[in-house]
């Protein structure tokens, strides 16, 4: 277990359903292994606001004619999309202490293509080529992290607090723990061998 260990020995006693939920698939699971006042919903945020600022770089530089002020501008930006996603951050992780609401899992096949989609945008219109919204080319760029902290990560990162304070995040919901499956335990009867198949088939 890869978790940090002041709740990852917790977590080892919840069913595999409940480990799922507090650990999330593989981008959650990274961010996991951190401490969680460095992932923080808010810090993840203005991570993503830094990683859009950087695809920025080459279209700041050599899209348009006056490239003198092209790092001062970038700088701005940069510093404008990260404090817009720390803010919004903070605002989901605020709604979901009111809401208790459990991670979602965000719609990856809309939220993914939409910074290429936004980027590709922004480069055609810093070269003229066509005229392009700023609002929606932001739009494109700024929504994915967010929305991904909004549904996924903030619930999560409440969930993982609990856990850590001492505090059962299912308290009062119905353990998934795998139990064997009652029907097959009466067809076997006194048959101790096949029973004990069906006991290790439910374990796993």
């Amino acid at each position: 277990m890869t978790a940090p260990v002041r709740w990852g020995q917790t977590l080892e006693n919840l069913g595999p359903a409940e480990q799922e939920t507090l650990l999330g698939t593989s981008l959650s699971r990274r961010f996991t292994k951190l401490p969680l006042w460095l992932s923080h919903p808010a810090n993840i945020g203005a991570f993503y606001g830094f990683l859009v600022a950087l695809t920025l770089l080459l279209p700041y530089r050599f899209a348009g004619e006056d490239t003198n002020g092209w790092l001062a501008n970038w700088v701005f930006h940069m510093s404008i999309l990260m404090v817009a996603c720390l803010v919004m951050g903070f605002a989901s992780l605020l709604l979901i202490r009111w809401s208790k609401r459990f991670p979602m899992s965000p719609p990856r096949i809309l939220l993914y293509p939409m910074p290429f989609l936004g980027m590709a945008l922004l480069t055609l219109g810093r070269t003229d080529m066509v005229n392009v919204p700023t609002v929606l080319v932001w739009l494109l760029l700024l929504l994915p992290g967010p929305m991904y902290v909004h549904l996924s990560w903030a619930p999560r990162w409440r969930l993982l607090c609990m856990l850590e304070d001492g505090r059962d995040p299912f308290i009062g919901m119905e353990s998934k723990q795998t139990e064997p499956n009652e029907d097959a335990v009466t067809l076997a009867g006194d048959d101790h061998d096949l029973l004990s198949v069906v006991e290790e088939y439910a374990e796993e």
